[in-house]
């Protein structure tokens, strides 16, 4: 028998390899700027074309590579970051596995311009799917400068499954995000498709947060300090009041690497204990300055999972960091003391000359249970008796009950209700009764039947605007005063995939730049409704769920939009809108579930009422 196993080629094991590091354009961003930033680097660009599709370029000013290095650096397992394996247990820079480069250049074309400050001239290297196609002598500044190209062009099954490009870049933002929020002290640019999002100067952790996130951030976190023998936790946490349901901005750095730990993020929600409501979130940017023997970073590829040799230990500390800060900054509301260009109103001075209390004249003798001269009741006006006891003489406890609650006759039953489906659901009360502001309850044959009155408008609106939408037949309502919206760059990605779904549900945006928009123009009948946060929960959506096609475009706003138009749980409602409800919600395609999968109707059989009484 023949021998049938082999080694695989360095380009194809290089291919394979590269599957688990660099999994988008994102993953390239991530590793070439950490490089830099691992080289010393205080001014890193980046500049990417078509979401990275076409070509990605990191320019630096940190040390830069000699020719032998930069030639040997795009060699598997080639670093300058450790030595042997107890350095792993000892990490003080973002990359050590010498993977990076090789799996990059395995993927894509790449070009390096680098120099030392020791050498005159710098090194060309061009390289396309592994190999080395021209290595030059090149006249550049000191630092490093990649560009890589094409990415994935020797993989098209890989290329062929990249999300959008709004899609992928939102994923770069992120990428980028998270590394630029570590590092403060660095200047960081980047421009998508030669406009520039993002210029960020060194300065202080807080202003890198807003630089990132915007300046409303700034009033909704508080600072987290804590030094202990096991760990240091530095940072800062949202305020109650800055929870929202979706998308905070919740970031867990541990030595300045970026990390997901679901434990921990625990920790600050437990500490948030009955502050938020249930299901909010609230933003933390938390730093945890660790041993980095208690530690291991060697998990995943991608090295956002880390274990830590004392988590339980950590995770009390953290609870209890977030907890002092807020007590210690958040214990009683501000109060703004700040007077500056408010208008100067006058105070009243009793010890002043020459003012008096105004005087108040009236009749003391007026009763208008009396009979006034007949000039002076108007002819429409009906006389009162000098006694209004003599009107309710005679009136029994049972006929004064019917004075002030006449008795109405109910009309017969009669009609029956139809589901989405077709089927005939029962005959059903012409009288509901809405229980604890959250549901209307109705007798029918087989029982009684409890619809939840929010979920049952959200599934009415949602199908009124989602024909609307899809007949674009939504109509804009000028406001008179338009709203000012920021939005972070991320964000703005997400408001230009959309902007065209936006206008047809009634939005009149218009761009002011950087990331500011004005609000002149609402959807027609959600004057009531905060369309500023509207939009925002809309915005919040995609960025949780990714961009699909038309059609789940249209399906997310219209939700969106009945879910904010929608009669809020508490809302009194007469018999009149509570029929109009039931009968509007039993003409819905799905009556029994709103657009998310949530039950809308419950049923209390009649068997199950009379065994309560057995």
């Amino acid at each position: 028998m023949s021998d049938i196993i082999q080694l695989l080629p360095d380009s194809v094991a290089n291919q394979i390899a590269a599957g688990e590091v660099i999994q988008r354009p994102a993953s390239v961003i991530k590793e070439l700027v950490e490089n830099s930033v691992d080289a010393g680097a205080d001014t890193i660009k980046v500049l990417v074309t078509d979401a990275g599709r076409t070509s990605i370029q990191v320019i630096d000013n940190g040390k830069g590579m000699s020719e032998t290095d930069a030639r040997l650096s795009f060699e598997r397992h080639a670093t300058s970051k450790i030595r042997q394996a107890s350095d792993l247990f000892a990490l003080h820079t973002m990359g050590f596995r010498g993977e990076a480069l090789a799996s990059i250049a395995a993927v894509a074309q790449v070009e390096l311009k680098t120099r030392t400050a020791d050498d005159e001239l710098g090194t060309h290297i061009t390289i396309s799917g592994s190999k080395v196609m021209a290595q030059e002598p090149v006249s550049c500044p000191i630092g490093s400068n990649f560009s890589v190209n094409n990415i994935f062009f020797n993989v098209p099954a890989r290329r062929k499954f990249l999300k959008s490009n709004s899609t992928e870049l939102n994923n770069i933002l992120a990428a980028f995000e998270r590394i630029v929020l570590v590092y403060p002290q660095i200047n960081f640019t980047f421009h998508s498709n030669g406009v520039e999002m993002f210029n960020l100067r060194k300065g202080s952790l807080r202003q890198r947060i807003v630089d990132v996130f915007g300046k409303k951030l700034n009033h909704d976190i508080l600072p987290v300090n804590v030094e202990t023998t096991v760990c240091n936790i530095s940072g800062f946490v949202g305020k109650p009041e800055a929870a929202r349901k979706k998308c905070s901005h919740q970031y867990f750095f541990v030595n300045g690497r970026y990390m997901k730990h679901p434990y921990f993020h625990k920790a600050v929600l437990t500490a948030f204990d009955r502050l938020i409501p249930m299901g909010e979130q609230v933003p933390y940017f938390i730093y945890f300055d660790v041993n980095p023997e208690d530690i291991d970073v060697n998990i995943h590829p991608t090295k956002t999972e880390i274990k830590f040799e004392n988590e339980q230990t950590i995770w009390q500390i953290l609870m209890a960091a977030v907890k002092d800060s807020l007590g210690r900054f958040n214990d009683v509301p501000s109060i703004d003391f700040d007077t500056e260009g408010r208008p100067d109103i006058p105070v009243f001075d009793p010890s002043v000359g020459g003012t008096s209390a105004p005087k108040l004249d009236f009749n003391p003798e007026y009763n208008p249970f009396k009979e006034t001269s007949a000039g002076s009741v108007p002819s429409n006006r009906r006389t009162v008796p000098d006694s209004w006891e003599t009107l309710y003489e005679g009136v029994s406890g049972g006929e004064e009950q019917s004075l002030f609650m006449p008795d109405v006759a109910q009309p017969e039953p009669e009609g029956t209700i139809i589901s989405g489906g077709g089927s005939v659901i029962d005959e059903k009360s012409p009288a509901h009764y809405q229980y604890k502001g959250k549901y209307i309850m109705t007798a029918v044959k087989s029982g009684l039947m409890v619809i939840d009155q929010y979920r049952a408008h959200v599934r009415i609106l949602y199908e009124r605007y989602l024909s609307q939408i899809n007949g674009k037949g939504c109509s804009s309502q000028q406001i008179l005063f338009p709203e000012m919206i920021q939005f972070s760059p991320s964000e703005t990605v997400i408001i230009d995939k959309i902007s065209n779904e936006i206008a047809n549900i009634g939005f009149d945006l218009a761009s002011l730049g950087g990331g500011s928009y004005s609000i002149n123009g609402i959807p027609a009948g959600l004057e009531d409704v905060d369309y500023v946060k509207l939009l925002k929960n809309i915005v919040d959506d995609f960025i949780e769920t990714g961009i699909g096609p038309t059609e789940g475009i249209n399906s997310a706003l219209a939700l969106q939009l009945a879910k904010s138009a929608a009669i809020p749980y508490g809302q009194v409602l007469d018999n009149a809108e509570m029929e109009s409800i039931v009968n509007e919600l039993f003409t819905c395609s799905n009556v029994n579930y709103t657009p998310d999968g949530k039950p809308v109707i419950g049923m209390l059989k009649q068997h199950d009422i009379d065994n309560l009484f057995c």
